[in-house]
């Protein structure tokens, strides 16, 4: 795998002139924050050697090279997920190039649903730990020794100084901000009410079909994470409605601007 990586990179460094500082992965319906980027390089997902193709509406699958809030990045509108039939180690192999790319802390976003009761729909969540319940490890097999220890620690997946720039970010421009533990499901199914419940049980606050893989991964490199979810449903008894991708995909956009916002002025504390 790590050859593959290389040849990936090595490609990438052909059709680009600056080394990104900072990685941002975007999640179901939050490629807009693409605007605010003053863009040098795009490459589509296709054009990659090695590199998956997004299969889900809402994930266009581009790679986008540019400045941010005064950093070099490279974001990704359009991330993979376990469900669409990859492997994790498909579904974590654009980290592991933005590493090698030269990346120094990932930035990531999701979709998800709500199982804490004080949850509105629409609220930001900033992602403070996680539980995988994902039914294959992104680092299972032989660990490869130049990208990370065999045991990574995990004591703190989402970097502290991260989390606490983002809460100044939110209170200085009055948003409101949720924090919370994101448990993560492989899908494509929503959660039944039961399933929400059990969610509920375990601690988290929050579930959704991402993230988790990329973090764990992240961490294994030493990346710094930071994570953010929009609430796009709700689990919660009595709230519990049917629930269309389109319409996490509406609620995501509606929320965006927020989110964005806060991404963007974390950039300059970075």
């Amino acid at each position: 795998m790590l050859e593959e990586i290389k040849n990936t990179v090595s490609y990438i460094q052909t059709k680009i002139s600056c080394i990104p500082e900072v990685g941002i992965i975007l999640g179901t319906g939050l490629g807009g924050l693409v605007k605010e980027i003053n863009i040098k390089h795009v490459i589509t997902y296709g054009e990659i050697p090695n590199f998956p193709v997004s299969t889900v509406e809402g994930h266009s699958g581009k790679l986008i090279f540019g400045e941010l809030g005064g950093k070099n990045v490279v974001a990704m509108q359009g991330r993979f997920h376990f469900y669409e039939g990859y492997s994790m180690k498909q579904v974590t192999f654009p980290v592991r190039v933005m590493k090698l790319l030269g990346v120094q802390t990932l930035i990531v976003s999701n979709a998800s649903g709500g199982v804490n009761a004080d949850f509105e729909i629409g609220d930001l969540m900033i992602i403070n730990d996680h539980i995988n319940f994902f039914p294959e490890h992104p680092l299972n097999g032989k660990n490869i020794v130049e990208l990370g220890p065999r045991f990574p620690d995990m004591s703190q997946a989402y970097d502290k100084t991260l989390i606490a720039n983002a809460k100044k970010v939110a209170a200085a421009n009055n948003i409101k901000v949720q924090e919370g533990i994101y448990l993560g499901l492989s899908g494509p199914t929503f959660e039944t009410p039961a399933e929400y419940r059990m969610i509920k049980i375990l601690g988290a606050d929050a579930v959704g079909m991402s993230t988790v893989p990329e973090i764990i991964v992240a961490r294994h490199m030493g990346l710094p994470c930071f994570a953010i979810s929009i609430i796009t449903d709700l689990g919660v008894d009595g709230k519990i409605v049917e629930v269309t991708h389109e319409e996490v995909q509406e609620v995501a956009a509606q929320a965006e601007k927020k989110m964005t916002l806060i991404i963007k002025e974390m950039m300059k504390e970075l």
